[in-house]
């Protein structure tokens, strides 16, 4: 089977010079991204290549110097230091990279998603409308839980992306969006939600074996209504059955921002001796997941197994660690798009999704101002890996 590279058809010209900002908080993955683009790009003959259009298509690195200095007082400006003159920019941000700190007054500051969204503006106002195109590659979204209104509340989502577009961004890409229709905000601007079906289900035939993929032993569930739709297309896609459960809320009270879950009650058939997908956008405090997971388990499913884009671990490891010594979880898969701790990265019940080459897809595609509707439906590639794994191909 070819590489995906030498199938994709980039023969058009490129919109401007391609140049990449990788702010702090994304630099790992920026640096990912940036070697597959430059191999693919060395590797790739094309008949344009010397001419105008095609200047510096082929680069050593398409990162670009770019920085964010703080005064003593935690104030910031961002610089860049080499030219964006006429570039096709891509700018990647990680929002939920708390492990970066800056000085404020002389105490250590973690930095917050506010931060780094602050540190996004400042980078673009640096461009200052010089660049032939700004893309923001923002996986996980700001602000994206508060996305809609429920009383006399502010709609900060929404507010981010006007932000934005406003100051000359021309397409926004996430990845799988707490609710795409956030894109209402921006109704004449690119925005683009990706899901990173593929690389979980390729992340789970790599390192379990003997997994029966067919609606007798296998079924997927969604913990919520809210996430129907990406269960349904895993579901599909794969061939099996799907549940689903809601949760019963106490709407009387608040803790710690939501109402309090009083029970969650499930809908869908016997899921007696199958193994499970729990599929989620993310991963917070996991008492969600956990209590989901230990419903299927009392209903006498077999492994569990939870995909989930984001995996932000907010209230630490130990509930996992519990969960997987006692049966209770398999393994837990999330992708490497926001920051992960060295210690998720050692546990045994982990596996991580890489998904700098699909990053790395999507900006060398666009930059040709080709069309990425097939990178955003991987039907073809997750049956492919599947076929791959019954026939025990894959290792």
């Amino acid at each position: 089977m070819p590489n995906r590279e030498e199938k994709r058809n980039l023969e058009t010209i490129p919109v401007g010079s391609l140049g990449i900002i990788a702010l702090e908080g994304c630099r790992v993955l920026g640096d990912m991204v940036d070697k597959f683009l430059v191999k693919w790009r060395t590797e790739r003959e094309h008949e344009h290549r010397d001419s105008l259009a095609f200047a510096g298509y082929q680069r050593d690195s398409y990162l670009l110097n770019a920085k964010v200095p703080r005064f003593g007082s935690g104030e910031a400006k961002g610089m860049i230091l080499e030219s964006v003159r006429g570039c096709d920019l891509y700018l990647l941000v990680d929002v939920c990279n708390y492990s970066l700190t800056y000085s404020l007054c002389g105490h250590e500051n973690h930095m917050s998603p506010d931060d780094h969204y602050q540190d996004l503006k400042r980078i673009i106002a640096a461009v200052g409308g010089k660049a032939r195109r700004i893309t923001v590659i923002m996986p996980y979204l700001y602000e994206s839980r508060q996305h809609k209104r429920t009383g006399r509340e502010s709609l900060d989502c929404a507010l981010a992306l006007q932000e934005l577009v406003g100051m000359g961004v021309d397409n926004i890409i996430t990845f799988d969006a707490h609710d795409p229709r956030v894109q209402n905000a921006i109704p004449l601007h690119g925005f683009e939600t990706v899901q990173p079906a593929y690389q979980f289900v390729k992340g789970l035939l790599r390192h379990v074996k003997d997994l029966q993929i067919d609606s007798s032993h296998m079924m997927v569930i969604s913990p919520d209504e809210g996430g129907m739709k990406r269960a349904i297309y895993i579901a599909n896609v794969l061939g099996l059955d799907m549940g689903m459960f809601y949760k019963r809320r106490d709407y009387t009270q608040v803790v710690n921002g939501r109402n309090p879950i009083v029970a969650h009650e499930f809908l869908g058939s016997s899921v007696e001796g199958k193994d499970m997908i729990i599929i989620d956008d993310m991963i917070s405090s996991g008492d969600s997941i956990l209590e989901t997971a230990a419903a299927l388990k009392q209903r006498k499913a077999a492994n569990i197994f939870v995909f989930a884009t984001f995996g932000l671990f907010t209230g630490g490891l130990a509930k996992f660690d519990k969960a997987y010594e006692s049966g209770l979880i398999s393994r837990i898969l999330t992708t490497n798009l926001i920051y992960q701790t060295p210690d998720l990265l050692e546990r045994e019940w982990y596996i991580n999704c890489d998904m700098s080459k699909y990053i790395a897809y999507i900006i060398d595609t666009l930059n040709h101002d080709s069309s990425i509707s097939d990178l955003l439906n991987p039907n073809e590639r997750i049956q492919s890996i599947v076929t791959r794994y019954r026939s025990g191909e894959l290792q």
